[in-house]
C-alpha cells in the first residue's frame, strides 16, 4: 500500500504536554466523559417527561436549546469536535453491537451526507413547527428518538454508520470542526510507511482502531473525525499527534474531496443558520400570515415548510447555481466555459463554512448569554420537585437574570462575529479562484459573483441580528 502523508514539523502536540497529555491518553477518559453526558441526557429525558412544563424551569429545554447549542459551537471554535468525542449515544450503541453482533456494511449508495443533511433540515423545521424550545415533553422525546435510532442502526451495521452517514448533529459538528485549531495527524511519515499492522485503523488485541475508517497518515481534514483518540491508544509506535494548527487551515488548503453532498451541506447549513435566526424575529410572523392568506390555509406545517424549503434549500441552491453560471459566463473565453456548474459550486462551497459558522455562533451566543444562568434554578427545580431531593436548595430564579449583558452589547458581538466570518469567507473564495490556475483578472472575474453572494448573506444575517429576537428558554423570555 502506498501512503501519501505530509510530515508535521514544529507543531505542538497536546498529547505530549504535561498533565493534559496523560489525561487524553488515559484509556477510560472517553468512557467517563460519555457517562457524564449520559447522566445529563437521562436528566433531560426524565425532567422533560415529568418535570415543569415551563421551558425556562425545565432541564430539558434549558440544557438542550440554550446550553448545548452554545457550548458546542464554542468548543468547535476553541478545540474541535468535543461533543462527538463524548457523545452519550455511544453507550447504548455499544450494547447494541454486543447484542446484534453486526456484520453488515452500510449500503454503498448511502455512504454520503445526504441523509444527514435531510435530518439537519428536519430537526430545524421541527424545532419551529413544534416549538421544541418551549416544550420540554417533545424535547425529551426527541432525545429518546435519537437514542433509539442510534441503537437500532448500530445493531445492524458495522463501523459507526450512524455517526458517519445519519447523525445530523454529528454532521453539523463535522462540518464546522474544519475551522478548529486541532487535528489528528502523524509525527513521522516514515514510521507510518514502515508500519505493517496499521493498528490506528485496524485496531489491536486490546484496543479498537478508528471506527470511522480514517487512516491517520492520510488525514488532512477534521471532516468525519470524532476526536475519539482510539487511533492514539491503538498505535504501537506512539506516532499519532493531536496537533495545533491555524484555525481554518484545511479550508485554505482545500483538502475536502470535490463532492456534491459536501458542497450542498456547506451552503445549505449556512443559509439554514440565517433561516433559524430569522424564525425568531417579528418579520417572520408577518411573512407567515401573508403566505397563509395567499395559500388560503391555516396549516402552520405547510406555511413553515414553504418558508424553510424556499429559504434554506431552493433559494440557496438557486443563488449558488446562479453564481456558478455568472462565473462561467464572465470567463467564457477561457477553458472555464467547459466546466460544469456542479464543479464551480464544489470549488466555492468551502467559502460558506466560516460564514455559516459565524452565523450559527452569533445566533447561539445571543441565547446562551441571555439564558446561561437559567441552568442553576432549572437543576434546583429538577432535584427538588421532579426527584424529590432538595439537595441543591430552593430554586432561586433571581440567579437566572444575573450577569446578562445588554442586548446592545450582544448585538455588537454578533456583528463582529458575523463580519469576521465574512472576511474569512471572502479570503477563501479568492483562494479558490487563485487555485483555479487562471491569470489574475480572469480569476477575479470568476470569484466576483461568489464575493457578492457571500456579502449579501452576511449583511442579511447581520441585519437579522439587529432585529428584536425572542429570548427563548430563558427567564427573561420564557
Amino acid at each position: 500500500m502506498t501512503i501519501f502523508v505530509q510530515k508535521q514539523r514544529g507543531r505542538i502536540d497536546l498529547l505530549r504536554l504535561p498533565l493534559l497529555g496523560p489525561l487524553l491518553r488515559w484509556k477510560h477518559n472517553r468512557t467517563v466523559a460519555q457517562l457524564l453526558l449520559f447522566v445529563l441526557a437521562a436528566a433531560i429525558i426524565l425532567d422533560g417527561l415529568l418535570g415543569s412544563p415551563l421551558a425556562a424551569k425545565n432541564v430539558a429545554t434549558v440544557a438542550v436549546w440554550v446550553h448545548y447549542r452554545g457550548l458546542v459551537v464554542l468548543a468547535l471554535l476553541l478545540a474541535g469536535n468535543l461533543f462527538c468525542a463524548a457523545c452519550p449515544f455511544v453507550l447504548p450503541r455499544k450494547m447494541a453491537k454486543w447484542l446484534g453482533r453486526p456484520t453488515r456494511r452500510w449500503p454503498q449508495v448511502l455512504r454520503n451526507k445526504w441523509l444527514a443533511l435531510g435530518g439537519l433540515l428536519a430537526i430545524v423545521y421541527a424545532y419551529e413547527l413544534f416549538d421544541l424550545w418551549a416544550t420540554p415533553w417533545w424535547t425529551a422525546w426527541l432525545a429518546v428518538a435519537y437514542f433509539m435510532t442510534a441503537f437500532v442502526l448500530e445493531a445492524f451495521f458495522t463501523r459507526n454508520s450512524f455517526c458517519l452517514y445519519v447523525c445530523p448533529l454529528g454532521t453539523f459538528n463535522f462540518l464546522y470542526s474544519t475551522i478548529s485549531p486541532l487535528q489528528i495527524t502523524s509525527h513521522n511519515a516514515d514510521v507510518c510507511r514502515d508500519c505493517q499492522g496499521h493498528e490506528c485503523i485496524n485496531g489491536s488485541v486490546t484496543q479498537q482502531g478508528c471506527q470511522l475508517e480514517l487512516f491517520v497518515p492520510t488525514i488532512q481534514s477534521n471532516l468525519n473525525c470524532t476526536f475519539c483518540l482510539d487511533c492514539v491508544k491503538a498505535c504501537p509506535y506512539d506516532n499519532v499527534a493531536l496537533a495545533v494548527r491555524a484555525p481554518g487551515d484545511e479550508l485554505f488548503r482545500q483538502t475536502w474531496r470535490h463532492r456534491l453532498d459536501l458542497a450542498w451541506l456547506a451552503v445549505i447549513a449556512a443559509f439554514l443558520g440565517l433561516g433559524n435566526a430569522f424564525g425568531m424575529t417579528p418579520p417572520v410572523y408577518v411573512l407567515e400570515q401573508q403566505l397563509a392568506a395567499l395559500l388560503q390555509t391555516q396549516s402552520e406545517a405547510i406555511v413553515l415548510g414553504l418558508i424553510y424549503l424556499g429559504g434554506a434549500v431552493a433559494g440557496p441552491l438557486l443563488l449558488v447555481y446562479g453564481a456558478a453560471w455568472l462565473s462561467r459566463s464572465m470567463t467564457s473565453r477561457t477553458r472555464n466555459a467547459e466546466q460544469s456548474l456542479h464543479r464551480l459550486v464544489m470549488r466555492y462551497a468551502y467559502s460558506f463554512v466560516p460564514l455559516g459558522f459565524a452565523i450559527w455562533f452569533a445566533h447561539y451566543l445571543f441565547h446562551f448569554l441571555t439564558g446561561a444562568m437559567t441552568i442553576v434554578p432549572a437543576f434546583q427545580t429538577f432535584f427538588q420537585r421532579t426527584l424529590g431531593w432538595p439537595i441543591l436548595g430552593e430554586p432561586n430564579w433571581q440567579v437566572a437574570t444575573r450577569f446578562v449583558p445588554t442586548v446592545e452589547t450582544i448585538q455588537i458581538l454578533q456583528s463582529i462575529i458575523t463580519y469576521g466570518g465574512l472576511l474569512a469567507a471572502l479570503a477563501l473564495a479568492l483562494t479558490a479562484a487563485r487555485n483555479s490556475q487562471r491569470e489574475g483578472r480572469v480569476a477575479l472575474g470568476e470569484a466576483l459573483p461568489w464575493l457578492v453572494l457571500l456579502t449579501l448573506l452576511a449583511v442579511a444575517s447581520g441585519s437579522t441580528f439587529l432585529l428584536p429576537m425572542e429570548m427563548r428558554g430563558s427567564a427573561l423570555g420564557g
